[in-house]
């Protein structure tokens, strides 16, 4: 090909890194979700997407999917839904209407508290998530009051699944095969802005696997910049992107 747009997004899950997040029982939002609604496990044994509902759940995280993840679990049939979150109501990024819903439904927010491991019932399952309290100390480069973990206070929530919603990350297998490809340290795509050129000629990209997790809109845009400068790329392979604007 003379031109190639990579678009790939960045839905690498993200995990905490603790102990006892292979057992069976822990599963990604993303996975989840996509098991939920994209496959119609809600359905099961129609459709033959399994998924696991328990009958108590911790969802780990405090953003949009988070919210969707607690309340999906709750209406596929769970008992309690926890949704532990390390800082306080305040710092939680999720949209405040996202958040009323959510305990409206009858989710129960466990702020203020960070998962440290995951509790193995002996065969392989998840049967607790081991909690420390936290306290909020100065702001990190967020801007956020920093949480800092409470000495001594850790105690456990018993459940039989758990939903880690920390975000998502650039997957690295394509970027890792193309090594002319520049990345910056979080793995993402270094492409011009107004024209998605990366470093390797002929090569453009653009959506998330550029900014990072954002929105459709500007997923579009994009695209749409990127189809035009490919367009002037094929007419004018020697032309200096760099000095045409869009």
């Amino acid at each position: 090909y003379d031109a190639c747009f990579i678009c790939i997004g960045a839905g690498l899950p993200m995990f905490l890194g603790i102990p006892g997040e292979n057992l069976n029982g822990v599963c990604s939002a993303n996975e989840y979700l996509t098991r939920a609604n994209l496959m119609k496990a809600y359905l099961f044994p129609e459709y033959e997407t399994p998924i696991k509902v328990g009958k108590r759940v911790a969802v780990l995280g405090g953003g949009n999917v988070a919210m969707d993840s607690a309340r999906v679990a709750l209406r596929l049939g769970a008992e309690k839904v926890y949704l532990i979150y390390r800082r306080s109501g305040a710092e939680m990024p999720a949209r405040k209407a996202e958040v009323h819903h959510a305990r409206e439904e009858g989710i129960e927010f466990v702020l203020l508290t960070n998962p440290t491991r995951f509790i193995d019932d002996g065969k392989g399952n998840v049967c607790a998530v081991e909690c420390i309290k936290m306290e909020l100390g100065e702001p990190d480069e967020s801007g956020r009051r920093r949480p800092v973990p409470v000495k001594g206070s850790e105690f456990l929530i018993e459940i039989d699944v758990a939903i880690p919603a920390l975000g998502t990350r650039a997957n690295p297998i394509l970027t890792k095969t193309v090594p002319d490809i520049t990345v910056n340290r979080s793995g993402y795509i270094v492409a011009e802005e107004g024209t998605g050129m990366t470093s390797k000629p002929g090569v453009f990209a653009g959506g998330d696997i550029v900014t990072g997790s954002a929105t459709v809109i500007l997923a579009m845009g994009a695209g749409r910049r990127a189809a035009n400068a490919i367009n002037d790329y094929l007419k004018w392979k020697h032309w200096d992107m760099r000095n045409n604007g869009n």
